[in-house]
């Protein structure tokens, strides 16, 4: 088997493991199975939560026979960020390092943001969320986490970073609108400024990714010139 690292892997003490297959060339599915395999026997002997899965939809059956259940499908959108220059958009940004927010509003923006989303996954607790959120993007998290507000109203949030073991894979560990300005063409505001933001931690490019069944942000991402790039399954397994 290939000594690559095939996946990345969050984990939150007992409470959960967040996998997400890391897709390389000349890498077999029987690799990823076998390693796959590895990683649920570690879980198991952890007795973590539960496992989520972010894997190849060729894989789909391999899933099934270790026991997980599908929960959906995500679809990811690229988009080089040298290929021009993002104008200057009407949306006031601060940084919640900047004391303006306190972390306890910061979660509740978060909460409000995710209500009535279209995703299909099972959502995790607020505690869950914000614990994902400082040991993915460590002990500077604040400094990652934008608001954004138009006319002195709060309409929404994103929070960029490098993905992990990149120089300069720009994503988003969150992106959302307050439910009472969506449909206004906010969004597709906010997520220019998000990826203007990515740029000044100079990203090169950037990916995004949502539920199949979220069409709204399908939207934004084709409205900004974002282009598909890959389909995951989501897979679950919860301890008995």
């Amino acid at each position: 088997m290939s000594s690559k690292k095939l996946f990345n892997i969050i984990k939150n003490k007992k409470e959960y493991w967040l996998v997400d297959q890391i897709k390389r060339r000349n890498t077999s599915n029987d690799a990823y199975a076998a390693k796959l395999n590895l990683l649920l026997n570690e879980w198991k002997t952890e007795k973590a939560g539960y496992i989520s899965v972010l894997i190849d939809p060729m894989l789909e059956e391999v899933m099934i026979n270790l026991g997980f259940c599908k929960i959906s499908t995500i679809v990811e959108y690229t988009k080089r960020l040298e290929q021009e220059n993002l104008e200057e958009i009407e949306v006031q940004t601060h940084c919640l390092a900047d004391d303006r927010m306190t972390d306890q509003k910061f979660a509740q923006l978060y909460e409000l943001c995710r209500s009535g989303s279209a995703n299909k996954n099972k959502e995790q607790t607020m505690d869950q969320v914000m614990s994902s959120l400082r040991k993915e993007l460590g002990t500077n998290w604040r400094t990652h986490c934008y608001i954004f507000s138009s006319n002195q109203a709060v309409i929404g949030m994103a929070i960029p970073h490098i993905e992990m073991e990149t120089e300069d894979e720009g994503r988003l560990f969150y992106f959302g609108v307050v439910p009472e300005f969506r449909g206004k063409g906010l969004g597709k505001r906010m997520h220019r400024k998000a990826l203007d933001l990515l740029k000044e931690m100079h990203a090169s490019y950037y990916v995004g990714s949502t539920d199949e069944a979220n069409l709204s942000m399908i939207g934004i991402f084709k409205q900004n010139g974002c282009k598909p790039r890959d389909r995951k399954g989501i897979y679950r397994m919860d301890r008995d």
